[in-house]
């Protein structure tokens, strides 16, 4: 009685034609691999038609009044054969099939850190995330930073509004960066250098993915260096059966145009997936790029047991991205959020990848995977002098801010820093996968090795005017590091219920800091001064999944977090190297997963991190004074990550989708123990202050509407709490806006999408930041960055 009150009450609400009994048919199945266990996030299209969609992670789908008729059925889902099938719809009935795939020997090698059976959450030992194709299109995001919102636990905070450079923060780490998560693509690193200068000033372009993966628990261990705050996957398009080619053009305000353009086809035993990708902007809030990424992936078939992947990338950058925000008055005045306040700033990446994984099959239980990698990034940084000091020499007359405030204007000088990188990082790691059983008890054993070689060439080069790219060198280093990792992890399962995961890490790290030229009391030297050091750590850790009944699971895990400190921290500038050791945490999880009743499902996460030692970053990008760290102090970091999902429509069994999701994160990172600092020649204790960056809530919600006739929209809300952008939690801002407290903010974004499958194309408008809110999205690294204002979009898809 109470879905017949629902369902006329909603019947008011849309209009008559959606929900019209036009379509009495309806098709009901389910997908599953060979052993019977459910695939999820497969695929699911009728060809030539509106009607597609993801099997869910039971493995079923299900298309409700459909025209009675044939129709031409294909289910997709990697490392699967594709199924093509003839089905017919007949009026008022239900169709129902099981789809059982094959497994593909022809898939593409690489690394994932979830399986396809990890993707089935509910088995998973641990927390984690899968934002699926399906998800991606339906935000339609100009920035990356508007899907890893959609993630319980992350925090996100924009930088320049295009998401050139993401900064990430997981169960409140400091975001500053994303130092503290390890970032991969298809399973390769991707930071300059993964071990000694893990930042992210290299970001993979979201508009090129197909998928990104979240792993927050003790299977992290898997991966490596960093175990800390979690791994990111960024997921690409593989090479299809068949020949496929896509053209998606979006722009907006701002002189804004993001076009991709890929071909995708297999060729006998041969396939191969193309992208390039055009991303640029004239006024995206106060940034103006211009971004070419060219990738490709080729796949072979050696055998019937082996196969070889192959993947290039090209990636090339000219922003003019800047570190000086504006001042605390200009942004309490108005009018100035998006002013140019250095137009002459301007960062050049560049950066080649190339990665091969061949996959062996020794058996239908043993195989072995063998990735090697390698890159190279440049990242030269003209960036304009300044100061807050209206005495400062060699000005060029241009001043910003309020001059009658003491550090409330800025004073741009006739001067640049140019900091100038080269990276390069070479990798080669085989891990091996056995599937065997301890009597009755089936296990599957994950094990490999990895060797890493990372070297960086770092010059500063001052010049004397405010456009110079050359002028005297000042700064000269090479920093050379060499990494030895192994890895095992084995799951048992030791009741048809109950499931235990035990790992075991071993990361040895040699690095070099061999210093060419530097200033030293007040003078320029060529010197030849080289430090170095060898740090070694073990890293444990176990979890558990029990099916507690075929709808709830409980979860759980403990593990070891690590990451190294980067290089320049670890040896100072006069060749001393620190005893800075690693950043080392022990990390718990605790967690229900539940599919409750129809259309509903929810899950639940405490969550500790015990740090005995943070690094608490100096670096320019963080606000600091460059670097020259020493430990960092203790802190510890206690919440919980709640998510539901109501399928409205499906309860109602309402000829559309009707959904509802919401995720929470409450948490607390505050200092552990005495940690003083100097301020204003008085030792202040900062224990039991927050961290900076940590807000103690994030809020993300959506709802989702789509008909069988190409309909989508899609309402999404965002909050986050107020944070405290330093150490001692200060509220008060100071005048330069590089300090004081961070208000919380709400946003809410919007889509509509509408497909004609006729001409396989479907146009999209998206809106963002909906109530045009003004907020302040970042302090660092010196001054304030305002989000975006309300920005609107418009683009299309095209299917060939």
């Amino acid at each position: 009685m109470k879905n017949s009150y629902l369902c006329l009450i909603i019947s008011l609400l849309i209009p008559a034609g959606l929900w019209a009994q036009s379509t009495p048919g309806s098709l009901k199945g389910i997908v599953i691999d060979p052993d019977g266990l459910p695939v999820s996030y497969a695929t699911i299209q009728l060809e030539n038609t509106q009607w597609g969609s993801y099997s869910d992670e039971s493995g079923t789908f299900l298309f409700r009044n459909m025209p009675p008729g044939d129709y031409s059925l294909s289910v997709l889902a990697p490392g699967y054969i594709t199924f093509l099938e003839k089905i017919a719809i007949q009026a008022g009935s239900i169709t129902e099939l099981k789809i059982v795939l094959s497994s593909s020997s022809f898939q593409m090698p690489q690394v994932n850190i979830l399986s396809e059976k990890s993707r089935l959450l509910s088995v998973l030992p641990g927390s984690a995330s899968y934002i699926t194709p399906r998800e991606l299109e339906l935000l339609a995001p100009i920035s990356g930073n508007e899907v890893f919102r959609r993630i319980p636990g992350i925090h996100v905070v924009d930088e320049e509004g295009a998401g050139l450079r993401i900064n990430i923060g997981l169960r409140g780490l400091n975001p500053d960066r994303s130092r503290n998560v390890l970032i991969l693509e298809d399973g390769v690193p991707v930071a300059l250098s993964p071990y000694g200068e893990p930042e992210m000033y290299y970001t993979p372009s979201i508009d090129r993915m197909a998928g990104v993966e979240v792993l927050k628990g003790s299977g992290q261990i898997l991966f490596g260096p960093q175990t800390i705050g979690g791994v990111v996957n960024y997921l690409t398009v593989d090479p299809p059966q068949e020949e496929k080619i896509r053209v998606r053009l979006q722009g907006g305000q701002g002189g804004y145009f993001s076009g991709l353009v890929s071909y995708g086809n297999t060729f006998g035993n041969t396939g191969l997936q193309v992208n390039l990708l055009r991303r640029q902007a004239t006024n995206l809030g106060p940034t103006q790029f211009e971004v070419s990424d060219l990738s490709a992936k080729f796949k072979f078939l050696l055998g019937e047991k082996s196969a070889l992947g192959v993947k290039i990338g090209v990636y090339d950058e000219n922003s003019n991205s800047t570190y000086v925000g504006i001042t605390q008055a200009m942004y309490d005045a108005g009018g100035q959020d998006y002013v140019r306040l250095a137009p002459n700033d301007l960062l050049q990446v560049r950066r080649y990848s190339l990665s091969t994984t061949h996959e062996h099959h020794f058996s239908s239980r043993l195989s072995l995977k063998t990735t090697a990698f390698g890159y190279t990034t440049s990242r030269d940084w003209r960036r304009q002098d300044f100061s807050y000091d209206p005495a400062a020499s060699r000005q060029t007359g241009v001043v910003w801010g309020d001059t009658s405030i003491a550090g409330g204007a800025i004073y741009m000088r006739n001067g640049t820093g140019n900091r100038n990188r080269q990276f390069e990082v070479a990798g080669i790691e085989p891990r091996l996968s056995w599937n065997y059983a301890l009597g009755s008890k089936k296990s599957e054993l994950q094990s490999g090795v990895r060797f890493l070689y990372e070297r960086a060439f770092e010059q500063r080069i001052n010049g004397t005017s405010a456009t110079a790219r050359s002028g005297e060198l000042v700064e000269d280093e090479i920093r050379t590091g060499n990494a030895f990792s192994a890895f095992a992890q084995n799951e048992i399962n030791l009741t048809p219920k109950w499931a235990v995961t035990l790992g075991l890490r071993l990361e040895n790290y040699r690095y070099e800091r061999d210093i060419l030229r530097r200033r030293y009391s007040g003078s320029l030297r060529d010197t030849s001064i080289v430090a170095g050091n060898t740090l070694t750590s073990i890293i444990p850790g176990v979890g558990m999944n029990y099916q507690l009944g075929p709808k709830l699971s409980v979860f759980g895990g403990i593990h070891r977090g690590f990451a190294p400190p980067r290089i320049k921290d670890a040896i100072s500038n006069e060749g001393e190297a620190y005893q800075l050791n690693a950043e080392l945490s022990w990390n718990t999880e605790l967690g229900l997963r539940s599919a409750w009743a129809k259309g509903l499902s929810a899950e639940l996460t405490g969550f500790s991190m015990d740090f005995s030692n943070q690094i608490i970053p100096v670096s320019v990008s963080s606000g600091g004074t460059g670097a020259g760290l020493v430990n960092g102090g203790r802190t510890y970091h206690r919440g919980v990550e709640a998510s539901v999902v109501l399928g409205v429509g499906e309860w109602l069994n309402a000829p559309f989708v009707l959904e509802l999701e919401g995720q929470v994160t409450v948490q607390e990172a505050r200092f552990k123990g005495d940690r003083f600092l100097n301020i204003s020649n008085e030792q202040v204790n900062v224990s039991g202050n927050r961290t900076p960056y940590s807000p103690p809530f994030l809020l993300s919600s959506a709802l989702t509407f789509e008909t069988n006739k190409g309909l989508q929209l899609r309402l999404t809300g965002t909050g986050v709490g107020e944070q405290f952008t330093d150490e001692q939690n200060s509220i008060i801002p100071d005048a330069n806006g590089r300090t004081g407290s961070l208000p919380g903010y709400f946003l809410l974004d919007g889509t509509a999408q509408y497909t004609l499958a006729k001409i396989k194309t479907t146009f999209l408008l998206s809106a963002k930041n909906i109530t045009d809110a003004r907020y302040i999205a970042n302090r660092r690294p010196e001054g304030i960055r305002v989000g975006l204002p309300r920005y609107l979009s418009a683009g299309m898809v095209i299917n060939l």
